[in-house]
């Protein structure tokens, strides 16, 4: 089995578009539009074919997202190397994100940061 892709409601759609193609070398579709709900998407692709799709809505709840909560916790990508890694996180930060964890070995074996990006939400690196 297979995950086709993940979505995740946003409220600025060009902004977190702009942060997957720029950061983690996703490629963008032109959009979808629902004029009748006002409903907008994209679907970001990324090597290897995992998807991502941004959607936003006229009206939507924006609730705090603590870390630590129930359900999903992060989305990771690998880059590939741990200089990646290493420089991805350096960037992110000089950028204004916040590294809320690494670069670093963890306990389980990945070389990873994690940064709070796109809304609150977590990404992490990993080689």
């Amino acid at each position: 089995m297979l995950i086709e892709h993940i979505a995740m409601y946003v409220n600025d759609l060009g902004s977190a578009r702009d942060f997957f193609v720029k950061y983690l070398g996703g490629t963008s579709n032109s959009g979808y539009h629902n004029p009748k709900t006002g409903f907008r998407s994209y679907f970001i692709s990324f090597d290897g074919g995992a998807r991502l799709e941004l959607m936003n809505k006229p009206v939507m709840d924006d609730i705090p997202k603590p870390a630590n909560r129930t359900g999903y916790a992060h989305i990771a990508f690998s880059v590939g190397s741990k200089e990646r890694v290493d420089s991805l996180t350096k960037e992110l930060l000089v950028a204004g994100y916040e590294v809320i964890s690494g670069p670093r070995t963890t306990g389980d074996g990945y070389y990873e940061s994690c940064i709070v990006a796109v809304e609150g939400n977590l990404i992490e690196i990993t080689e």
